[in-house]
């Protein structure tokens, strides 16, 4: 699965998705993830997200990417609804694995499952979880992902391209073996899934007031950091040797070809934050025991500059259809 690009959004939907709610702070806008409403002295965040581009765990993967977008406005996730459909009538087998593995996730985060939807479609090949997320906030500002500001410095956790490794470990293992990834090297690979969730540095996080928060999906870190600058109306410059560094996406990256930075990354989360705020942040990721880095600085400007084996490189433009993921199942089609 791929997003539609920039221009297909401006031209076919969004002049469509109108406003008429004076309590609707945040509605459908490009790159902010999460909708924000007024309810009384009380805000609502909500957020929707499907999942088909994973067979492996489906159901607790599309539980905590719906819910790592209320997260990243520092808004804890208090409920869900569950949207599921499976191909055919007589898969109550898959259907029951699929919520199995929504509940487990639940419990993981500590939402409740309020509603939704169950049922199946001959029009489709393989399931699809579509899972909204909910979370309130009486107190505080939501952070979003047009505040980063000239001067700020730019936070990486965990590393990139974690969530897509994962999957490719699992659904593409035949692809992976002979390209010579080994058993072992596969069984990492599957287990960077378990850090899929940014629930938890993203809670501590926002007690350090980011002026930015956004966790890297499709698209992957490069995507992100675009739609912050972006959105923000400044420009962001990383060294990717400060990227928390991890052997295994690298050795997958060579396996498959595919560029890290670009590569769907649920688990990885982008912040910006004052540098004052710097010492602070560190010291909490720190006692969470989760990887991070400070890579780079928010400057005047636009697009993002990469330095990358020495070699500096300007991006512009948002290009949320492209993503490695996609690209992989287009190369191998089997896999679906």
């Amino acid at each position: 699965m791929s997003k539609f690009s920039l221009d297909v959004l401006e031209k076919h939907v969004y002049p469509f998705a109108k406003n008429y709610d004076s309590d609707v702070i945040l509605g459908s806008t490009f790159g902010e993830d999460t909708a924000l409403t007024r309810i009384g002295d009380t805000i609502l965040a909500s957020h929707v997200d499907p999942i088909v581009g994973a067979i492996e765990k489906l159901g607790w993967l599309a539980v905590h990417v719906a819910c790592n977008d209320i997260a990243a406005s520092g808004i804890k996730p208090r409920w869900i609804l569950v949207l599921l459909l499976v191909p055919k009538q007589e898969d109550e087998d898959l259907l029951e694995q699929i919520m199995r593995d929504v509940g487990r996730a639940a419990e993981e985060i500590g939402v409740s499952i309020i509603g939704g939807h169950t049922g199946y479609s001959s029009g489709i090949s393989r399931p699809l979880v579509a899972v909204t997320s909910l979370g309130t906030t009486t107190g505080g500002k939501p952070v979003r992902t047009s505040g980063a500001r000239v001067g700020d410095s730019v936070l990486i956790t965990k590393g990139i391209a974690l969530e897509g490794t994962s999957i490719l470990a699992q659904d593409f293992a035949d692809v992976a073996r002979a390209s010579g990834i080994t058993e072992q090297e596969l069984a990492e690979a599957k287990e960077l899934i378990q850090e899929v969730s940014v629930v938890p540095e993203s809670m501590v996080l926002s007690a350090h007031d980011p002026s930015a928060m956004h966790d890297a999906t499709r698209g992957g870190v490069l995507e992100t950091l675009l739609e912050i600058a972006g959105l923000s109306g400044v420009g962001i410059e990383i060294d990717t040797s400060k990227i928390p560094a991890r052997h295994i996406v690298s050795r997958f990256a060579e396996a498959f070809g595919f560029d890290p930075l670009k590569m769907i990354s649920s688990g990885t989360l982008a912040a910006t934050f004052p540098p004052e705020r710097v010492d602070g942040v560190s010291g909490a990721l720190k006692d969470l025991k989760i990887p991070f880095a400070f890579v780079g600085h928010v400057s005047e400007g636009e697009g993002v500059s990469v330095i990358q084996e020495g070699t500096a490189a300007h991006f512009t433009g948002i290009r949320c259809e492209e993503d490695e993921l996609a690209r992989m199942w287009a190369i191998h089609p089997r896999n679906r």
